[in-house]
């Protein structure tokens, strides 16, 4: 028979609050997403309102104004120490040592890290309808019957960011069946499938990468000797082409170096991704609309940071909300009264934990890129790659006095705006290699120097890794082979078989 014991055991665990859990998820948060972060706050809590907060003149408003908030509730930096009273357990509340204006401040996100005389632009943002918008315009063109058209709408949804439809007939049909209680067969779905391949962009929902250039191929006018050989170089020696292999398949079409420089000049500009096509020129990818967290001024000969709050609106607690919970203060303790104060003051306690979670990010942000500028202030004066220092995390965190978590978050998906350009803040983070003069130098520097000479290189017989080594090692920074491998794979660079060009 067991025998059922009780034990007492003594843990001691550490306790996000709610205003430090509000502070992690806010760092995370770029510019343009804390502005709708804080659209869905202002919707679902009513105690959060947005503009200046209204000074009203009621006596019993301002008498709450001068008293202090009751410091068991809330320490001095703002956190919670975990003593929150309940009003259903304390029949004295009382609302003036609940409601303070030093703690339900009139909090400005715009002016708080601008300078007066700062001239505020609008970034504008691209709009304009998506691929799959223009693709639907398409099937009504096409003789396609209502069931048919509804079909080919869900088919668009399966092309990918790059527009291939890698899906084949038999998935498409089951997923179909299963997802929209649809049920037809191969060869309808293979004829709806026919039909959105000859949609523009040329290459469009393509399976693979080699119908995609045969699409484009078949649709260039006039089809010229040098268009047909390209369409036999890419159907029938498709692998050997995508290895480089160029002399063993110029002897098996049986082509003079002309005719075959001229037909690799017809695949080399056809559109490998179809998709980037729509924004206009098939040259042009797809790019994101980006909104910089901070801009980089210059004033006085001098640089300094300048936090974009962008349309971030002010913020306050609602006064409305706060004079509701000191009525029912004084009201008989009921538990329907209890439990309505109970509700007003979670709403008010949630505002004042949003805004104060938002104060504490950009101040967090502030001084993380003020540390990024000091650190990199060279870079930021002249652009030049060659000026970065080689920096990590905690060097920031050592100068900022946070956790290296914290500076990882705030450096994740910030963009900052230099006279130079917008860049990401990882950019200006890289490790530190040792050149040939024993000075530690940044190893973006090595990157961009091998990115120069492989640049620079005969593109008709390329630099081996091998000859790679022995080329940065004439500028100054002697790396090991499988490092050059390393940077180079990082630099996108292929191999020098195939970086070898008629």
């Amino acid at each position: 028979m067991q025998t059922i014991g009780l034990n007492q055991n003594l843990v001691q665990t550490m306790k996000l609050s709610p205003t430090q859990i509000q502070v992690i998820r806010m760092l995370e948060l770029p510019s343009i997403e804390l502005g709708q972060r804080i659209n869905e706050e202002l919707q679902e809590n009513p105690a959060l309102e947005e503009g200046r907060e209204e000074r009203l003149e009621d006596e019993r408003v301002r008498g709450l104004e001068e008293d202090e908030f009751d410091e068991g509730y809330m320490l001095d930096d703002g956190y919670d120490d975990g003593r929150q009273r309940d009003p259903l357990q304390n029949e004295d509340f009382n609302y003036e040592q609940y409601v303070s204006d030093d703690e339900t401040p009139s909090y400005m996100l715009h002016q708080q890290y601008s300078a007066p005389d700062e001239d505020r632009r609008e970034v504008p943002i691209i709009g304009g309808s998506s691929l799959i918008e223009e693709l639907k315009a398409q099937i009504y063109l096409t003789k396609m019957t209502k069931p048919q058209r509804h079909i080919a709408k869900w088919v668009l949804g399966n092309i990918d960011d790059d527009g291939y439809l890698r899906r084949t007939t038999e998935q498409l049909v089951d997923d179909l069946s299963f997802q929209e209680q649809i049920s037809i067969t191969d060869e309808e779905m293979a004829d709806i499938v026919h039909q959105i391949k000859q949609f523009d962009p040329p290459g469009i929902a393509s399976a693979n990468l080699q119908e995609c250039l045969l699409k484009q191929l078949e649709g260039k006018n006039p089809q010229t000797e040098a268009v047909q050989l390209a369409y036999t170089i890419i159907a029938d020696h498709f692998e050997a082409f995508s290895k480089h292999h160029f002399d063993k398949i110029k002897q098996k079409i049986n082509c003079t170096d002309e005719q075959f420089q001229a037909a690799v000049q017809e695949i080399v500009h056809l559109n490998q991704k179809p998709a980037n096509a729509f924004t206009g020129s098939v040259y042009e990818t797809q790019r994101e609309t980006i909104i910089p967290d901070f801009t980089i001024e210059e004033r006085d000969e001098e640089l300094f940071v300048v936090l974009n709050t962008g349309d971030i609106p002010e913020l306050h607690v609602s006064r409305e909300y706060s004079e509701m919970l000191a009525d029912y203060s004084n009201m008989p303790q009921t538990p329907q009264n209890k439990q309505a104060a109970q509700f007003i003051r979670s709403k008010l306690d949630a505002a004042r934990y949003f805004i104060d979670a938002i104060k504490q990010r950009n101040e967090t942000l502030m001084k993380t890129m003020t540390a990024i500028l000091k650190f990199q202030y060279d870079f930021f004066l002249d652009g030049e790659e060659t000026s970065l220092k080689p920096m990590i995390l905690q060097d920031i965190a050592d100068r900022t006095g946070y956790d290296v978590s914290t500076i990882s978050r705030v450096s994740n998906s910030k963009y900052v705006q230099t006279r130079f350009g917008v860049y990401p803040l990882k950019y200006f983070f890289s490790e530190s290699m040792t050149n040939a003069e024993g000075d530690e130098v940044s190893t973006r520097e090595i990157k961009k120097i091998m990115q120069e000479v492989v640049d620079a290189e005969d593109k008709r017989n390329p630099l081996t890794d091998e000859q790679l080594v022995d080329a940065m090692a004439e500028h100054g920074y002697p790396i090991a082979r499988r490092t050059v491998a390393k940077y180079r794979d990082l630099l996108g660079i292929p191999v020098a078989r195939l970086r070898k060009t008629l």
